[in-house]
């Protein structure tokens, strides 16, 4: 009897609420209370890239001939549910609602400060 392959799980994008260059605070792990911009959101594995925060050290090693090899640190992801968005005029994290303006636009917004964001 022959063994099936399995199937690939489909791709599935989420639609976030946090975008590029939003300011957020850490909410749980070891980088719990940090705050730093989103750099990079990746929405099919619903997760984050924020400055400064979760570095990993990775070693290169010489792609050519006379070169040395060397240690870079770089951020990992974060998943989305460990941050929350952060205001930086009232200093505390909230979490975020999406509001439908007079003129049919949506635009987010805090809900603990009422910021509005876009």
């Amino acid at each position: 009897m022959a063994t099936a392959t399995p199937k690939a799980k489909a791709q599935v994008r989420t639609k976030l609420r946090i975008k590029k260059g939003d300011t957020v605070q850490v909410i749980a792990g070891k980088e719990k209370g940090k705050t730093g911009e989103v750099l990079r959101t990746l929405p099919y594995e619903n997760r984050v890239v924020v400055q400064g925060i979760n570095i990993r050290t990775r070693h290169v090693k010489p792609t050519q001939e006379g070169e040395t090899g060397r240690i870079v640190s770089e951020e990992a992801s974060l998943h989305i549910s460990n941050v929350m968005l952060y205001s930086t005029t009232k200093q505390v994290a909230s979490r975020v609602e999406i509001v439908v303006e007079k003129d049919g636009t949506k635009k987010r917004r805090l809900k603990k400060t009422g910021e509005i964001l876009d």
